[in-house]
């Protein structure tokens, strides 16, 4: 079953909501939790799911995304037929990017009728979680509906934007409406919503012949949530997939998350420092998997002042040196350094940062290749920071990769 399984990975995305910090990289390629790349957990669960054949469509500012699938993804054995394959927009039908999740497949329909593939699994790799495919598609092929569709309830406030969905009996999809400004609610709990995750299972002659419908439709905007699915589930054979961890193999710890926002990206990586967080990354039978930068271990050293380097709830990657400074309830990625009595508190740094002496950097995330110059206050005065930088509407600081001071 799962050999005969095509999965593509949407990752062309220009991730706006999250600039600045999709200025020079796709979203799916953003850094998180210290060491990853956001794509690197749908990948993961491909491998652990034993889906060994994976295209990812890619498009926006891709540079930094195809330099990571093959610095930290080239781990299939070509002659077995096993792949990870970038896909750039190839002009070959009608000579145009990809202007919608169906018409970047549909680009690439030849890929997916010369493959092997009996089902196609379309993902997003712009969602942090884990899951386990296989049971996904074990239930599409038990039931055999046109589409199986991925998805979990959300609190109502949340659940206008995304797909919202009513089931019947057998969990047949009854309703269908993207992003709806009156979203349904579960007939048991008023307060929830069942949400679409942006997960579908095909057969591949349907998927195939469903695109071509949608392309000769002048009418359609070529997406699946506006335009597939509700044709679909008209004709009554589309099923979901309830999310929460079926199988054994991953601890149904029910976390999904779309990281679209500064807010939610920051409050994503913040949950990650609770004391039971709400994702596990140290579950050892279902790592995620990324590109392993080679460091030296981090540490802390006194600084001039004879102050020792501490930090306190925080995850440090390797090659950091906190020299003198303070680090409390933040995440610095590889090779940061933080000098002598400089204070980092509810901050995420990325891959190469500075914080200089005396420095205070609070409630902010700092791209790559920043440094922040002696005794500089971030995220103490929101008028000065809101004068230099972009400030999300929760109060978090970006300051852009590369920024330099004046």
């Amino acid at each position: 079953m799962l050999d005969k399984t095509l999965a593509i990975i949407l990752a062309g995305g220009t991730g706006t909501r999250l600039h600045p910090l999709t200025s020079d990289r796709a979203k799916p390629a953003v850094p998180f939790g210290g060491k990853y790349r956001i794509i690197d957990f749908t990948l993961a669960n491909c491998l652990h799911s034993d889906i060994r054949r994976v295209l990812v469509l890619t498009q926006y500012k891709s540079h930094s995304l195809q330099k990571h699938l093959r610095d930290g993804w080239s781990i299939f054995n070509p002659e077995l037929g096993e792949y990870i394959t970038p896909v750039p927009p190839q002009m070959r039908v009608d000579g145009e990017w990809y202007s919608g999740t169906a018409n970047a497949i549909y680009q690439n329909l030849y890929m997916i009728e010369r493959s092997a593939a009996d089902w196609v699994l379309i993902l997003s790799g712009d969602h942090i979680y884990r899951m386990d495919y296989a049971e996904m598609i074990k239930a599409h092929v038990e039931r055999q509906p046109d589409v199986t569709v991925a998805c979990m309830e959300v609190p109502a406030l949340e659940a206008g934007a995304f797909g919202v969905m009513r089931v019947g009996p057998g969990d047949h999809i009854a309703d269908f409406r993207e992003k709806p400004a009156q979203p349904e609610m579960l007939a048991d709990d008023g307060a929830r919503a069942l949400v679409s995750m942006g997960i579908y299972v095909f057969s591949k002659q349907l998927l195939l012949d469903e695109l071509r419908r949608d392309h000769d439709n002048p009418a359609s905007s070529h997406d699946f949530g506006k335009d597939l699915l509700p044709s679909l589930i008209a004709s009554g054979r589309a099923c979901a997939y309830r999310f929460g961890g079926d199988s054994g193999r991953v601890s149904p710890d029910r976390y999904w998350r779309d990281v679209g926002t500064v807010d939610a990206y920051y409050q994503a990586n913040m949950s990650l420092l609770d004391p039971v967080p709400p994702l596990d990354l140290y579950q050892p039978d279902w790592m995620i998997r990324t590109y392993q930068e080679q460091t030296p271990p981090a540490r802390t050293v006194p600084g001039e002042s004879g102050n020792e380097g501490v930090f306190v709830n925080s995850i440090v990657s390797g090659g950091t040196v906190i020299a003198g400074g303070g680090v409390n309830h933040s995440i610095l990625f590889s090779n940061v350094h933080v000098g002598d009595e400089a204070i980092v508190e509810d901050a995420i740094l990325f891959n190469g940062v500075v914080v200089s002496d005396g420095a205070q950097v609070k409630q902010c995330i700092v791209d790559k290749g920043v440094v922040i110059p002696p005794g500089t206050a971030i995220g103490v005065d929101p008028a000065r920071d809101r004068e230099r930088f972009h400030v999300s509407e929760g109060g978090i600081v970006v300051i852009p990769k590369d920024y330099r001071f004046n």
